[in-house]
């Protein structure tokens, strides 16, 4: 029986064979050198060895031992790259069926020959070397899709004017992970769940949240703050926020546009807040310096006995601030001098780009937390870029400029005023920046406020005092506006007791207790009303001043300075745990 040899033309041609090019690469490239195997890019004309497989890695741009193609179309090289990531995941397949046949027929078993494992391990490099093709062209076909993903998440954003900042909120991070986990199909919320169901479910999750803040208001007191903000439209809302060791949360938001905000009326709608914090649980309620806000807290501590109203201390420096442009009349004049200065360079918009190249591209407006102290800043400003501003309106520049107006002159000639303006810019700077460093302090998050507002104070009266050269007839007038508010607004008995019980300043050379002792027994008499309690807590308080016990041990010395606050490390609430025991911290 005889065999059959098959002939050349019986024989099935290979795929990139001559006369049988079926593979999609040929259709965007040509063959050279059929030895050398080398192609020609029908786009970007290159020559490269490595035939139809390393041209289509080309045209898809895997940079997989061949640079990308710059200038194939957009659908041809995705075309590629899909074509492939399907090739590698093929070849993927075939080499996991590749080691499962080894493994079966025992290939890879201790009693291979040498020759056998180097079979087995060039089998391995090569499909090894294919996997890494794989990879390689997945990342970069993922890095595509990818793209399209972030262009689709931009557009909302986009499209609906949300913050970029939102992109860096855990939360937003969270959600993509999760979609992301979910999968294909994931159909997202409508607007009724939005709007109605899952609002629903997060408002309870944020009332369990607030059940344990609820906890540690009980344990240690708390603040309550009232903003209130009225818009354009002259609509206006009450917010308030709870502060406690465990931070600041939101309580509630009053519209308060159709209130007339009478004492009474203001009385009202703080006293039904306490309700809801917990009379047993608030420390003071703090609100700004109206005076209906300050008749209503009179009225609130009337009939809550064991709270106190205290005014925003960095209201009171800001009313500061304001009474020393007021009533002051050199502070008005160089204010309204300097505002003139800078609206008239800020809204001219060559004048403004030719400032910047004298002052090397530093502003003279410095937003500040509160509008007098942004006026005083400014001047700040103006002081330091001074030589600048004479150079600039002394300047060929403006000498031959359009400006050189009659409005243009009337500013050249302020800035030029070198023996009335710029003095008088350093005397109202000599009396204010002390103020506005104690004003950044209460503003602050870094530490709290209320047991250095006392200290403070006292630095910034001294600092004022060695810049008018100890000259009473030059600051009296600044410490007489300081004194009027002190007394009347930012000399309150929780001030004055946080004050006593902080050991920073308690054991300093400069402490004044005469001044605040009084503070500190109206705090203990209104918030401890057991008398036997309050006579134990006195003890612990001489203890504390002449640092016997627990207050003279050596770890206590040496924290004092690190400590500012025997209490916890809050704001306004330092008297509450003072008063449950004033030996806890140590």
């Amino acid at each position: 029986m005889s065999t059959a040899v098959p002939t050349e033309s019986s024989k099935p041609k290979r795929r990139n064979a001559r006369g049988n090019r079926t593979d999609p690469g040929w259709e965007h490239g040509e063959e050279v050198d059929a030895e050398k195997r080398t192609t020609r890019c029908k786009y970007c004309l290159l020559v490269k060895g490595g035939g139809v497989y390393r041209l289509k890695h080309h045209l898809a741009g895997t940079r997989f031992n061949v640079e990308p193609c710059e200038k194939v179309p957009d659908d041809v090289r995705k075309k590629f790259l899909k074509l492939l990531g399907v090739q590698a995941e093929k070849n993927d397949a075939k080499k996991r069926k590749f080691n499962t046949e080894m493994e079966e027929t025992g290939a890879c078993s201790k009693e291979n020959t040498p020759a056998d494992n180097n079979e087995d391990e060039a089998a391995t490099n090569r499909f090894a070397n294919k996997r890494r093709a794989q990879t390689t062209v997945n990342q970069f076909y993922k890095k595509e899709e990818r793209e399209e993903v972030c262009a689709q998440i931009c557009r909302v954003f986009y499209t609906n004017s949300i913050s970029f900042n939102v992109v860096k909120d855990p939360e937003f991070i969270k959600m993509i992970e999760m979609i992301g986990n979910f999968g294909k199909g994931f159909k997202p919320p409508s607007y009724h769940e939005v709007r109605v169901k899952f609002l629903k479910l997060e408002v309870k999750r944020t009332m369990n949240l607030l059940s344990e803040y609820k906890e540690e208001w009980k344990k240690t007191g708390c603040t309550i703050m009232s903003d209130g903000w009225t818009d354009k439209k002259k609509r206006s809302i009450c917010n308030f926020l709870v502060n406690s060791p465990k931070g600041t949360v939101f309580l509630a938001s009053v519209d308060t546009s159709d209130i007339s905000k009478t004492a009474d009326k203001v009385f009202e709608m703080l006293d039904d807040i306490v309700e809801q914090v917990g009379e047993d649980n608030v420390v003071q309620i703090v609100t700004d310096n109206a005076a209906n806000y300050k008749a209503a807290g009179e009225l609130l501590m009337e009939k809550r006995k064991k709270l106190f109203w205290t005014p925003c201390a960095a209201h009171c420096i800001d009313l500061i601030l304001e009474d020393f442009e007021k009533k002051i009349k050199m502070h008005q004049t160089t204010i309204t001098k300097g505002r003139k200065i800078t609206t008239y360079i800020y809204s001219r918009t060559m004048v403004l780009s030719w400032l910047r190249e004298f002052t090397g591209g530093k502003d003279l407006v410095r937003p500040a937390v509160t509008r007098f102290a942004t006026a005083y800043l400014t001047l700040g400003c103006l002081h330091e870029h001074k030589g600048a501003l004479i150079n600039m309106f002394t300047s060929t520049k403006w000498r031959g400029s359009r400006f050189n107006s009659a409005e243009g002159k009337v500013v050249q000639g302020i800035v030029l005023d070198s023996r009335g303006f710029w003095p008088n810019v350093a005397t109202c700077l000599k009396a204010a920046l002390p103020i506005i460093k104690v004003l950044r302090l209460v503003d602050s998050d870094e530490k709290p406020a209320m047991p250095f507002i006392y200290d403070e104070m006292d630095r910034a009266k001294d600092k004022i005092k060695q810049n008018f050269n100890n000259v009473k007839k030059s600051y009296n007038p600044i410490f007489n506006i300081i004194d009027e508010r002190w007394r009347t607004q930012l000399h309150r008995p929780l001030h004055a007791a946080a004050y006593y019980l902080n050991p920073q300043c308690h054991y300093s050379d400069n402490f004044k207790p005469a001044e605040v002792k009084r503070g500190l027994y109206t705090c203990l008499e209104k918030m401890v009303p057991d008398l036997d309690e309050r006579v134990k807590i006195d003890l612990q308080i001489d203890s504390f001043r002449s640092a016997e016990g627990l207050f003279g041990m050596q770890s206590a010395i040496m924290t004092r300075t690190k400590k500012s606050q025997l209490i916890g490390g809050i704001r306004m609430e330092m008297i509450a745990l003072s008063c449950r025991g004033l030996q806890s911290e140590y």
